[in-house]
């Protein structure tokens, strides 16, 4: 199995990453602040004024590691990686699939099962663990609705109609979101998904993580050879990792909202940790950004049965399994691909 390596985060301003022999070095002021071999690594993403050396890419681009480069408040600005990896005919095969109206939906239609699923199970956890608190009436009512909306998505062929009914799964998902916050609430709440840029607390957390949810989809997918641009559900534009938001939607509620949630109602993010901008953009202060990261990779290493393989895996491998299940599927090893479904 793949070994699950560790994601280099660097938020310091100024900051310059370069190369000496196998290690990465961190710079700040031209001291040495950070020591790292290569071979730990599985990926490198800066935040804001971070700058890296060109025999520091050749490095990274010969040994896999992808860098990518977010602005301070987490919006993707670029990714440097090495040659393109795996087999041709793969890809050709992900390519071909995705101009076959027919069999890009059975693909899109996985994708959307897995995630409503895991949306239900993520209100039905807050349910029960919570039965306690107001708002639950909410939680349960949405939780059925996507019980139902999930016997409807099974028998639909049309990827149009699909993309809708992911879209109403999603306004009932988050219609109850509000309520599964139970602690800090003049400071965080949940009016609705504002992304760009995210208008509240709440929406800035969630989108940062997506920023690194998709980070790690597109390394996933590297990884197995298939191509992030050329997805099945999302469409396809210049620029849009269409396979990374793809399956990322498997992990959205399992690992980003679960993880924003758990955040926030154990009061290890608070509201002085945000502050708004005057265009009235909510951003994260530079100890806020780095709990969260640091929680992020505590999450990652935690381990789960995976429900199709049967083995016990680190969370932060589960997209790597998914990647691998996708490619097998593509290849003709599998009859259909397996969705992760949380249990």
């Amino acid at each position: 199995m793949k070994k699950l390596l560790n994601t280099l985060f660097v938020t310091t301003q100024g900051a310059y990453l370069c190369q000496e022999g196998e290690a990465v070095l961190v710079r700040v002021e031209r001291e040495t602040k950070l020591r790292i071999p290569i071979h730990t690594l599985g990926g490198i993403i800066g935040f804001g004024q971070v700058s890296c050396s060109p025999p520091l890419m050749h490095l990274c681009g010969e040994r896999g590691v992808a860098i990518s480069f977010l602005s301070e408040q987490g919006r993707f600005l670029a990714r440097v990686e090495g040659p393109v990896s795996g087999n041709v005919l793969l890809r050709r095969e992900q390519y071909r699939r995705a101009d076959l109206p027919e069999r890009r939906v059975e693909i899109a239609r996985s994708i959307v099962l897995a995630k409503v699923a895991n949306c239900r199970t993520v209100l039905l956890r807050a349910a029960r663990d919570h039965e306690e608190k107001s708002g639950m009436e909410q939680i349960e009512r949405s939780a059925r609705r996507l019980g139902v909306l999930l016997d409807v998505v099974k028998a639909e062929k049309d990827l149009a109609v699909l993309r809708g009914r992911e879209g109403d799964a999603a306004n009932t998902y988050f219609e109850a979101f509000d309520h599964m916050i139970t602690a800090q609430k003049e400071d965080f709440f949940f009016k609705g998904r504002s992304r760009r840029p995210p208008l509240d607390n709440m929406n800035a957390l969630l989108s940062f993580i997506y920023t690194l949810l998709a980070h790690d989809a597109a390394s996933a997918l590297h990884s197995v050879g298939l191509d992030p641009q050329v997805g099945f559900l999302h469409a396809d534009r210049p620029g849009r990792p269409s396979l990374a938001l793809d399956l990322m939607e498997e992990f959205r509620p399992f690992l980003a909202d679960r993880l924003a949630l758990s955040l926030v109602n154990l009061k290890q993010v608070q509201g002085k940790g945000f502050r708004k901008t005057e265009s009235g953009a909510v951003e994260m202060t530079d100890e806020t950004r780095k709990e969260l990261l640091v929680s992020y990779q505590k999450r990652k290493q935690e381990e789960i049965q995976h429900p199709f393989i049967g083995e016990t895996a680190p969370v932060g491998l589960l997209m790597y399994l998914q990647a691998l299940l996708m490619a097998r599927f593509l290849r003709g090893d599998l009859d259909g691909y397996p969705p992760f479904i949380w249990k």
